[in-house]
């Protein structure tokens, strides 16, 4: 399955950094979001690639729900797919704006991708085991390392959102004894985290599934987790419930390291 996340991702960062270069125009979606040709592009790629290696696996994509088409999950593995997740990031000619494909099995992301074509890198996980890939300016994979997460040290480096920090993020920063943060887009966030690279990181503002499920799935399968603030582990296919829309994240917490997971200061 993996391979069939590295190629549809890579495909799909070739066309959107195309777009990238050629210059697009920005629409907005009904929620206030931007949305560009290089999320539709990058979609239909994804889709096609899924479609035909996996045509009995629903998908819920980002764009495609957004178009009113949401496909019947229930009891059902299926993929999250967010084609271009940091479009802002996008817009604004910055590098940290990712592909995401996961699978999700009993509510779980068991496999996925996260790939960085503006930084060459991209990451992979799947029951288990975690990856760093390079990826060539030919968009071809050149090099694979083994990523995990690391024991949480005495001074723990938090990440957060660079576009939805919140006051509650900065509590819990205090009540932890954590004074280090960087701010970071997309769900790269969650692949430092899998590497090794940082060790918390706390969201406090909505997100949605797809914008979470392959960078949660790479983080899982580093030995990272991420939980609820009651400390049960974060869920996938939320659908019907009167408290919110479908596929929507409650507030969470992903963590790299195993011991103090939830150890106030």
């Amino acid at each position: 399955m993996l391979r069939t996340f590295e190629k549809a991702a890579l495909e799909a960062g070739r066309a959107i950094i195309t777009v990238l270069r050629e210059g697009f125009p920005v629409a907005m979606k009904a929620d206030a979001s931007p949305v560009t040709v290089a999320d539709e592009e990058a979609e239909r790629i994804i889709l096609a690639h899924l479609a035909r290696d996996y045509p009995e696996i629903p998908v819920v994509a980002e764009e495609s729900v957004a178009a009113g088409k949401v496909p019947d999950i229930a009891g059902r593995g299926f993929f999250l797919v967010d084609p271009l997740d940091g479009t802002r990031e996008f817009v604004d000619g910055r590098q940290e704006f990712t592909v995401n494909i996961a699978y999700i099995e009993n509510g779980a992301p068991v496999a996925g991708i996260v790939y960085a074509p503006a930084l060459g890198l991209a990451f992979s996980g799947e029951r288990g085991h975690a990856e760093r890939l390079v990826v060539a300016d030919d968009f071809t994979v050149g090099a694979r390392s083994t990523i995990t997460v690391r024991e949480q040290p005495e001074d723990r480096l938090a990440l957060a959102s660079l576009r939805h920090n919140s006051p509650e993020t900065g509590s819990f920063l205090a009540d932890h004894a954590i004074f280090k943060c960087t701010n970071i887009g997309s769900s790269l966030k969650f692949c430092l985290l899998a590497e090794g690279k940082a060790d918390v990181y706390p969201r406090f503002t909505r997100t949605m599934e797809w914008d979470t499920a392959a960078g949660d799935a790479v983080l899982r399968a580093a030995g990272g987790s991420t939980v609820t603030l009651d400390g049960t582990p974060l869920t996938y296919g939320k659908t019907g419930t009167a408290a919110d829309f479908d596929f929507a994240n409650p507030n969470f917490i992903s963590w790299g390291g195993r011991k103090r997971v939830l150890e106030p200061a």
